[in-house]
């Protein structure tokens, strides 16, 4: 399986904080690769580098063997880079099917400019309905997205990432929030993507990790220090010190 990004030497300082500090990383084709660690380890960050939204310090990002390190955000996501946030970001007072017209439309390559015109082409609305029935929002269409609940945002901005066709998904924390029946939906509809998506995942909950990752790196005070399959990564004895907060036994 190819490398789709290849990071070396990432490094991002804010002041005398090093929250990336020195990071190396592949991800695969096809893979879906999580990224986790505690608090402050530096994974939004590191996210934030890898969009574009972050000038990094040091290092090279690679994407589909181009150097893109001095590529700035938007540039990235033509090349084929969808990033949702951890934290909801979607039009809150455009409804439901509006927010993935404008997300498909950005992919075209039109202005946001256009966008009143442009409401009611069927190039825009067949294709964003489609995406909201892949995520179980077809029935929500119409609903002005202020008011879905916080569940339904989160698979919300992720039809907006897929609307735009990208070849890597960055997902950051995509069931914060979310109560146990949701995070169970969202975990099916993203097992649904493995293989026909490479998404890089950061992620809290283990269950989410351990369900879809291919491969998992643990970031620790801005480094890697492990990278593996979910079942090498829950019996390295490094990783469970350090974020499992498990002890070796006597």
């Amino acid at each position: 399986m190819s490398s789709l990004l290849e990071v070396r030497g990432l490094k991002k300082s804010f002041g005398a904080l090093r929250a990336s500090d020195g990071i190396d990383l592949e991800v695969r084709e096809g893979e879906t690769h999580a990224i986790i660690g505690p608090n402050g380890a530096g994974k939004t960050t590191l996210i934030g580098q890898l969009a574009g939204e972050l000038r990094s310090d040091r290092g090279e990002v690679r994407f589909a063997g181009e150097n893109i390190t001095a590529l700035p955000a938007p540039a990235r996501s033509r090349k084929g880079l969808a990033r949702s946030f951890q934290i909801t970001s979607i039009y809150p007072d455009f409804s439901t099917l509006e927010n993935v017209m404008l997300a498909v439309q950005a992919h075209a390559g039109h202005s946001f400019r256009f966008w009143s015109p442009a409401r009611e082409e069927a190039a825009l609305c067949a294709p964003a309905q489609a995406i909201l029935e892949e995520l179980g929002l077809g029935a929500r269409a119409g609903v002005r997205a202020a008011n879905l609940a916080h569940g339904e945002q989160r698979r919300l901005e992720i039809a907006m990432a897929l609307a735009v066709r990208p070849r890597l998904m960055l997902l950051d924390e995509p069931v914060a929030g979310m109560g146990a029946e949701e995070t169970q939906r969202m975990i099916a509809f993203l097992s649904t993507l493995k293989g026909g998506k490479t998404i890089i995942l950061v992620e809290h909950d283990m269950d989410a990790v351990f369900s879809l990752a291919d491969r998992v790196s643990v970031l620790v005070y801005g480094r890697i220090i492990a990278t593996g399959s979910p079942q090498e990564i829950r019996a390295n004895p490094e990783v469970r010190r350090a974020y499992l907060g498990e002890e070796e036994p006597a």
